[in-house]
């Protein structure tokens, strides 16, 4: 099972980290032991000072595929979750000021907390999808697949071009703007629409 996540989807997002719009969606791989389930609390680790929440929608692969192209990729995932893209932004700064890898910064364990899954059939339409997510109640991320640079569909086919989609393999779709740091007790709530999809703590 690969975590396989896509950064700089959406242009506000792009803007408050002031970095440059790409010509293709950046990829990078989270390792399974990444993830964390069933709202599990988020246990901040030590080796880091600054870690942010990056609230994204996620799809799960449903079938294996390789070079699918955009019109079938529906045919090889069908289901939508809720995640947090847990960012160590001082170690990915460092990294990024070497022009090293910043792999630690993204996959670090417990860096991906995903929601249970639901039919993306639930939805009238997969590119006007509202997320949002709160910090101890308050507002603090608000995205709609509208406002996505790359659609679900050619997400799928730009990843499937270089790795073999397989069942269970997870897509983060990218944040959209208002990320920031978490602190001990924090309470963070994840909804999709209406429908809350996570609730946890950090501790």
């Amino acid at each position: 099972m690969k975590i396989i996540g896509v950064g700089r989807n959406y242009v506000a997002h792009i803007a408050e980290l002031k970095n440059e719009k790409p010509d293709a969606p950046v990829v990078f791989l989270k390792p399974d032991t990444a993830l964390l389930r069933q709202n599990a609390p988020f246990y901040y680790p030590d080796y880091s000072k600054d870690i942010h929440f990056e609230c994204e929608l996620v799809l799960r692969i449903n079938r294996e595929g390789k070079h699918i192209k955009p019109e079938f990729a529906f045919k090889y995932c069908q289901e939508i979750g809720l995640g947090i893209d847990f960012t160590a932004r001082d170690l990915q700064e460092k990294a990024k000021e070497k022009r090293l890898p910043w792999a630690i910064s993204k996959g670090f364990d417990g860096s991906a907390p995903v929601s249970q899954f639901v039919p993306l059939s639930n939805f009238a339409d997969n590119k006007n999808i509202g997320f949002h997510l709160l910090v101890n109640g308050q507002k603090r991320q608000e995205g709609n697949t509208s406002q996505m640079i790359w659609s679900f569909a050619e997400i799928i086919s730009y990843v499937s071009t270089f790795f073999t989609l397989k069942v269970g393999d997870m897509i983060f779709t990218g944040t959209p703007a208002g990320v920031g740091p978490v602190q001990i007790g924090d309470r963070l709530e994840g909804f999709i629409e209406t429908k809350k999809f996570l609730d946890f703590e950090v501790k």
